[in-house]
């Protein structure tokens, strides 16, 4: 059991130093994966940043994903294949559901990220976070996102995730590196002693703050 997520963070650094990743990238998936990643990323000297995904829900069932929208310039599409061909979607049906979703993409975007362009990931070792996984589904498909856009590695960090989880994970990812991998997996909340739902305004003050414009030099007289 860990204290919080901070001292989750601190012992997966500690894994990951010795790992002589090659230019490191830690990327968060909101909002319970920031403080974590956030001393990973600080223990490494890497940039921190955002992963947003948003679930497309499946028609009359939006628990059940049809897709994934990711965030990035532009945003990447995931299907679920087997869930898209059981429900007979053509591509104005997947349309219709994307659309329906990606309002709240955009808003958790400008909120998030407050003037913070996303870090370009190509021929960068990227470390991929969260607080924990149950199923691993949003990390597959931030991991399938991610390999898009040509990192030269992707590397899973998680404080705790049961064993079937993680054998999914590291048949997608480079490597999957987690402290915890109890047989019988309870709620991600039964394995912290202080797990507080994080609000948008507590995750954003984690973050690297966006540098402020520069103003260009006047002309000469």
């Amino acid at each position: 059991m860990f204290r919080d997520r901070t001292e989750a963070g601190q012992k997966l650094a500690a894994e990951l130093r010795g790992l002589g990743l090659r230019n490191p990238v830690v990327l968060a998936l909101p909002r319970g994966g920031v403080p974590v990643a956030a001393e990973i990323a600080r223990a490494l000297k890497a940039p921190l940043d955002l992963l947003i995904v948003r679930k497309v829900g499946a028609p009359g069932n939006p628990e059940l994903a049809v897709a994934a929208m990711v965030d990035g310039d532009p945003p990447d599409l995931v299907l679920n294949r087997e869930i898209v061909e059981a429900y007979g979607l053509d591509d104005a049906g997947l349309r219709m559901l994307t659309d329906r979703e990606r309002p709240e993409l955009e808003r958790q975007r400008h909120v998030y990220r407050a003037g913070r362009p996303p870090i370009p990931v190509a021929d960068r070792t990227v470390i991929l976070v969260d607080d924990g996984a149950a199923t691993g589904t949003t990390m597959k498909v931030a991991i399938r996102a991610l390999k898009r856009r040509s990192p030269c590695g992707i590397v899973i960090a998680l404080p705790v995730a049961p064993p079937a989880t993680l054998e999914e994970l590291g048949r997608e990812a480079d490597k999957v590196v987690c402290l915890s991998q109890p047989a019988r997996f309870l709620a991600l909340g039964y394995h912290y002693r202080d797990f507080p739902q994080l609000t948008d305004d507590e995750m954003i003050a984690m973050l690297p703050k966006p540098e402020p414009l520069r103003k260009s030099p006047p002309p000469p007289a």
